[in-house]
Parts: C-alpha cells; structure tokens; sequence
C-alpha cells in the first residue's frame, strides 16, 4: 500500500510497531518524490494512540488506512482475557481510535477512511479464529456507522475484505501450525477449492483497491464492503 501510494504522489505518515521494517520501507520509497515520516507505535496502548495524532497536529492526513491486525489461531476454550484483549486492541481499538482522531482533526475538511477487515467477518471459514472473526465483524460495523452519520461532514468511510493473500504473516502463521501438527495442506486445498479464480491473491492486488477507494475514482462510494477474495465469498 505504501508502495503504491508513494507511486501516485501522496505523502506518507507510516505507522507501525517494527520501526526497522519501517526504515527499509521508507528507503524503498526513497525513489518517490514524496515525504515519508514513520512512527514507532503500539497499538495496544491508547497513550502511544493519543501521542501519534499529538505529532501529526496541523498536518494530519486526508486519507487514513487501518491495515494492522494480527490473525493468531487459539480455541474459544483456550482464550483467555489478555490474549483477547491484545486482539481487540490491534484489530479493532485501535481502528476505533484512530477513525475518532481522523474525524475529529478533520471535522470540518472531510477525508478519506479505508479499513481493512476478513472474509472471515462474513463467513467463518476455519476453526480457531472466533476472536479474530468478533474483531473484523467490529470493524465492519464501525465503518459503516461512521459512513452513515459522516457523510455529511464530507468524510467517506468504505471496509476492503481481502480473502487469501498471500503475506508473510500468513506464511508464518501456516509454518507455526504445521510445527503444532496442523494439516495445513488440508487446509489450504479446501479452501483453494472455494475460490473460483483459482489462485491466492498477491498483496499489491488490494493494494490497489485501497488506492482506488483513496481517490476520486470511488467519489460516490460509502459505506461499501468491497472483497478482494478472488470470488471466495461468491461460492
């Protein structure tokens, strides 16, 4: 996304909690003519939260994408209320902070809001993930609420729902649980034989959406969950 949005002329405030992935991506983005800061934040800390929006005063963004989440598998049994709330506050806390920030900064210029949620928000596919699931369900319906009652503000708010693509986070999750004796392969063929394109999906593939969603190109769509699945939902 950064990559693609640097491409297209926007200046960049990237925000995450590994500040060396940070730093290589701003060099890979040195060939742009764009200004690129990063911020070191933790998302499960509403003070890191408030301290971000304190640096970007007088210069907040017009548009705002919310792509952090992690995807860790654990049973419903075995969930207990530190690892759900680390959850919580990745997924979807830290969504609803900074859609709050980003609207209130910007209460009388509008913006542009893009959240990333899950297939698995609209069709729960594989065991273990019902904490995961309860997050991007919540980011659906934040979206939406906010497209609903900020519209008028000249805010437009719209959820991409990605469906199998292929990042590293997947490609460690799925070494981790073969190490735990899950048959991944198992897994992985019933879930290729849902999707109708035939393939796993590539990162800059919704990457690119966001980019459309970010732009005048999608000037008449709010409040839209848009999936980049492949057609896994249509099946």
């Amino acid at each position: 996304m950064a990559l693609r949005f640097a491409e297209a002329g926007s200046n960049l405030e990237l925000v995450d909690i590994n500040i060396d992935g940070l730093n290589a991506v701003k060099e890979e983005l040195a060939r742009f003519n764009v200004e690129v800061n990063v911020h070191r934040v933790d998302l499960t800390r509403k003070d890191e939260i408030d301290a971000l929006w304190d640096r970007l005063r007088g210069r907040e963004p017009d548009i705002l994408v919310n792509n952090a989440g992690v995807y860790p598998f654990k049973s419903l049994m075995e969930v207990d209320e530190q690892f759900l709330e680390k959850v919580m506050w990745i997924n979807l806390k830290s969504v609803f902070w900074m859609c709050r920030y980003m609207i209130e900064r910007r209460i009388d210029r509008g913006g542009v809001i893009i959240n990333v949620g899950s297939i698995e928000a609209l069709l729960p596919f594989e065991k273990e993930l019902a904490h995961y699931t309860l997050t991007k369900a919540g980011v659906i319906a934040l979206t939406r609420a906010i497209a609903k009652e900020y519209g008028e503000k000249g805010f437009r708010a719209n959820v991409i729902i990605p469906g199998g693509i292929m990042t590293p986070g997947i490609e460690r999750t799925a070494t981790e649980l073969t190490r735990k004796g899950v048959n991944t392969q198992e897994i992985f063929q019933r879930f290729m034989a849902r999707i109708p394109l035939c393939r796993l999906g590539d990162p800059d593939e919704v990457a690119r959406m966001a980019l459309v969603l970010a732009s005048d190109l999608a000037s008449y769509v709010q409040g839209a969950l848009i999936p980049v699945d492949g057609g896994f939902l249509s099946t």
